[in-house]
């Protein structure tokens, strides 16, 4: 079985980065939580921007 790689994604307001091997402890967001299957209501817990505004940081 392959393992998924996981992306960081940045939040715009740039003092968030979302780690999936972290999660998002603030909104019961388990550890290993890639950033594509987040609640569609998600959003940044720093500044409160929606999933759709974060980018995607380089590997």
């Amino acid at each position: 079985m392959a393992t998924r790689k996981m992306s960081c994604y940045e939040s715009p307001c740039t003092k968030y980065i979302y780690d999936p091997k972290v999660g998002d402890y603030e909104h019961n967001i388990p550890p290993g939580t890639p950033f594509e299957d987040l609640p569609d209501d998600w959003c940044c817990p720093k500044c409160g921007a929606e999933k759709e505004f974060f980018e995607k940081l380089d590997e």
